[in-house]
C-alpha cells in the first residue's frame, strides 16, 4: 500500500496558535511530526500489527485534531513564527584572576535560562535541552522541548521553561506540558510568572499578560524596544526595554512609573523593595519599586549582560561581555572582579555562598562565592573545576502533545489520593475542573492544552492548590476509561 501523508496547520487570527500537525501512513509504521509552522518539530513512530489498525490510529490522531480547529495546508506557505536569538559577543577577561569554579557543566549549546532551588539547579538552552543537577554538579534528568529555550522561570515550587516556539512548558510534573500558548505575532525576548500570571516582553518593547487559564489579560507597549526585562510581583509588573525601566499596575489599570537608565536594560533582576537593571552602558541600577526612584549604581567595566543579589540585597552580582563577574555591596562598592573561565555570564543566580552561572559557551557554572574562596583566587589559588559529564542512561522527559499519548486506567486501579478532573466547555473556552470529592469544584485548574477534549476525565497523581483560586498540576496524569 503507498505511503500516505496529511498534513494540518492551526494558525488563528489572533495569533494565539501557529502550529502544525504531520500524520504518515507507511504499511503498519505511523509516524507523527509536529511543532510550530517552520520548524522540523519533533517526530514520534508507532507501528501496528495490521495495515488496517495503523491507518484507523492515523485516521484517530487526524480527527483529534480536526476537531480541535486543525485544517489541510501546503507545509511552506504559512511563513514560520518571527523569532529573534539574542546575539551576544563575548571578549576575554581584563580581571588579573579567574573565579573559584567548582565545577562545570556543558550542555551542548548557547544557554540563558537558569533556575536554582534548595533541591537542584536547572539550566535550558537554545537547542531545547533542560538539564537538572545536584548542587554537587551531578546530572539527574533532561528535558527534551521542541524548540529553544528562551528563560527558566519559578512561581513557588513550579518551574517552567518558555521556548522559541511560543510554548510556556511546566517541567513540575513527571511529563512536562504545555501551560501557556504565546500569541504569535510576540518575538519572545524574556518572561517572568508571578501566582499563575505570565508577563511576557517582546522585541518590540510590548508587554502581554496572560492567566493561568492561557487566557489574555492586558498588553502595553513601553517607549522602547528590546525589552530583555521583565519581573513581577503582587503589586506591579517591571518592564526593563531600550528606554529604562517602566512599572505598570498589575491589574493593568495604568503605568506607576517610569526610570530612564543609562542605555538599555539587558537583565533584570528583584528582591522584595527594589528592581535592578543591567544596562548597556556599564552598569547595573537599583530601583525603589514603589516610586522608581534610583537607589544606587554599581559600575561594571562592560555592558552588563546579567546580575543577581543575595537574598539580602547585602551583596550585588554583575557578569559583563567582558567574560567578568563582579560583587559589589548594597551601596555600590565594588569587592572583586574575577574572570569566569569560560564565556561571558548571561544568567545568573545566588544561593548560599555560591554563585551560579550561564555563560556565551552554553555551560552552567558553580562558583565558591564565599569570602574566603574569593580572597584565595585574588591571590592566584582556585580548585581545579570539576568537568561534570551527563550520565548515558539519563532519564529523558518529552512533553505529551495528545490525549492518545497519555496512558489511560480505569477507576478501579487508579492511585490512590489521585484527584479527578473533568473538561468542560464553557462559552467558547475548555475549563477543567475538579469533580473529586473534598476539593473546591468552582476552581479550574491549570492543564496540558494537547489533551483538553469535552468531556474527559483524567485521575491527577498529585494536584497542589495555588494562589488566585486554581489548581497546579504536580504529578502524572492518566486518562479515565
Amino acid at each position: 500500500m503507498a505511503r500516505e501523508t496529511t498534513y494540518l496547520e492551526l494558525s488563528q487570527d489572533d495569533g494565539g496558535a501557529h502550529k502544525f500537525y504531520e500524520v504518515t501512513v507507511d504499511g503498519t509504521a505511523v509516524s507523527v511530526r509536529y511543532g510550530r509552522i517552520g520548524a522540523d518539530g519533533q517526530l514520534q513512530n508507532s507501528s501496528f500489527p495490521t495495515t488496517e489498525k495503523a491507518r484507523a490510529a492515523a485516521a484517530k490522531k487526524i480527527g483529534e485534531k480536526v476537531r480541535k480547529g486543525y485544517a489541510p495546508a501546503v507545509r511552506g506557505q504559512r511563513a514560520a513564527r518571527s523569532v529573534t536569538r539574542r546575539q551576544v559577543a563575548s571578549a576575554p577577561s581584563t580581571a588579573r584572576a579567574v573565579a573559584p569554579v567548582l565545577w562545570r557543566f556543558r550542555t551542548g549549546s548557547s544557554a540563558f535560562g537558569i533556575h536554582v532551588d534548595e533541591d537542584r539547579c536547572w539550566v535550558g538552552n537554545q537547542a531545547g535541552d533542560v538539564y537538572t543537577l545536584s548542587h554537587g554538579g551531578e546530572v539527574l534528568a533532561r528535558y527534551s522541548l521542541p524548540d529553544g529555550v528562551k528563560c527558566l522561570v519559578a512561581d513557588e515550587f513550579w518551574i517552567y521553561a518558555g521556548c522559541d516556539d511560543g510554548t510556556v512548558y511546566d517541567l513540575s510534573s513527571k511529563v512536562p506540558f504545555g501551560a501557556y500558548a504565546i500569541a504569535a505575532d510576540v518575538d519572545i525576548y524574556w518572561l517572568d510568572i508571578h501566582e499563575g500570571v505570565l508577563n511576557v516582553s517582546d522585541a518590540n518593547g510590548g508587554l502581554t499578560v496572560i492567566d493561568h487559564e492561557d487566557e489574555h489579560q492586558w498588553s502595553r507597549k513601553s517607549a522602547g524596544n528590546g525589552a530583555w526585562m521583565v519581573r513581577a510581583d503582587e503589586r506591579a509588573v517591571f518592564h526593563g526595554h531600550s528606554g529604562g525601566v517602566t512599572a505598570y499596575a498589575a491589574d493593568g489599570s495604568g503605568q506607576l512609573w517610569h526610570t530612564r537608565t543609562p542605555g538599555g536594560v539587558l537583565f533584570g533582576w528583584q528582591e522584595d523593595h527594589a528592581v535592578y537593571a543591567g544596562t548597556v552602558r556599564n552598569t547595573v541600577q537599583r530601583l525603589s519599586k514603589a516610586t522608581g526612584a534610583v537607589e544606587a549604581s554599581y559600575a561594571c567595566d562592560a555592558a552588563v549582560y546579567s546580575c543577581a543579589t543575595s537574598p539580602d540585597g547585602r551583596h550585588v552580582f554583575a557578569g559583563d561581555s567582558s567574560s567578568s563577574v563582579y560583587c559589589f555591596d548594597a551601596d555600590g562598592r565594588r569587592l572583586w572582579k574575577l574572570g569566569t573561565g569560560g564565556g561571558s555570564a548571561l544568567s545568573m543566580q545566588y544561593l548560599d555562598g555560591r554563585l551560579y552561572l550561564v555563560t556565551t559557551d552554553g555551560s552552567l557554572v558553580c562558583v565558591d562565592a564565599t569570602e574566603q574562596a574569593i580572597a584565595a583566587a585574588q591571590q592566584g589559588t582556585v580548585p581545579a573545576p570539576m568537568d561534570v559529564k551527563s550520565a548515558e542512561a539519563l532519564p529523558v522527559f518529552t512533553p505529551a502533545v495528545s490525549a492518545s499519548a497519555v496512558a489511560t486506567v480505569s477507576m478501579a486501579a487508579a492511585p490512590a489520593g489521585g484527584v479527578v478532573v473533568e473538561c468542560v466547555q464553557e462559552g467558547g473556552r475548555m475549563r477543567v475542573q475538579v469533580v473529586s470529592g473534598g476539593f473546591e469544584s468552582s476552581w479550574n485548574v491549570q492543564f496540558p492544552r494537547g489533551i483538553r477534549e469535552a468531556g474527559a476525565r483524567y485521575v491527577v497523581d498529585g494536584l497542589h492548590a495555588a494562589s488566585g483560586g486554581f489548581y497546579r498540576v504536580r504529578g502524572e496524569i492518566r486518562r479515565l476509561v
